[in-house]
């Protein structure tokens, strides 16, 4: 890993200096046979390891933020439907993969993390679409005193922070939009996105790549004029050292970081 860049602004603070360690527990610190993705006690082991925290946010129905990453509940809970059907007190009486872990708030989160852990949030916005979501999670940072971190897919949704809440720090998803779910987008929109030509848009203060995207000889340009690049989703430490040299930390589960 090369030399740390400096922030264009001093008002990351403390979320600028543990964006480049430590390794970042995806959805937590979980196991299929430990506490489920997105729960409080995938948090909570995270804290206990050391680790920062990623984890998903979107909307109920009564305009909620709730800690959950697919659309559908039916993986994790064992019920149909879609999460933004449901109240958040519904989605609160729902258990998580069996436990007795159920669908927490962002607010509760983040209130039992507290400082102990840098939290990366995904905003689970939809492509183009900007509103709600970003407005309820900026609120509810404004009240966390902890170090924390937007991030997602949509450079709308950044775009919306770096203007009404720029003191937030933001990094722009992306990976290689070669899967089955991609190669349903236009072919054009596909290649912008895989090749990082959403930036100006997003005005991100750095990236989160997926390994399908890295090594990158855009992300290299990049990240040696100063954007950092976070690498996801690390599956094993062999994967780390086939990328490490091109990034500033990593998203991983499944391993010990």
């Amino acid at each position: 890993m090369r030399a740390r860049p400096r922030p264009a602004t001093e008002a990351f603070g403390e979320a600028w200096e543990r964006l480049f360690e430590p390794a970042v527990a995806h959805r937590g610190l979980w196991s299929p046979d430990g506490a489920p993705e997105n729960s409080l006690a995938a948090f909570q082991a995270a804290c206990a390891h050391g680790y920062a925290i990623e984890l998903d946010v979107q909307l109920t129905a009564d305009n909620h933020v709730v800690v959950f990453h697919d659309d559908h509940l039916e993986r994790l809970t064992g019920v149909p439907g879609r999460l933004r059907d449901h109240t958040a007190a519904d989605l609160g009486e729902l258990k998580l993969s069996g436990t007795d872990e159920t669908i927490p708030t962002l607010a509760d989160a983040l209130t039992l993390i507290g400082h102990r852990a840098m939290v990366y949030i995904e905003l689970k916005t939809p492509f183009g679409e900007v509103g709600e979501l970003e407005k309820q999670v900026s609120e509810i940072l404004l009240d966390h005193n902890g170090p924390t971190a937007v991030i997602g897919f949509n450079p709308y949704s950044h775009a919306w922070f770096a203007e009404h809440q720029p003191q937030i720090l933001r990094g722009l998803d992306s990976y290689g939009w070669a899967d089955e779910g991609a190669r349903k987008l236009a072919p054009e929109l596909r290649k912008s996105l895989a090749n990082l030509e959403q930036i100006e848009i997003a005005r991100p203060d750095f990236l989160a790549l997926g390994l399908d995207m890295l090594p990158s000889a855009r992300a290299d340009q990049l990240r040696a004029k100063g954007m950092p690049v976070i690498a996801w989703t690390v599956r094993s430490a062999e994967q780390w050292d086939g990328v490490r040299d091109h990034c500033d930390n990593l998203i991983f589960e499944g391993f010990a970081a």
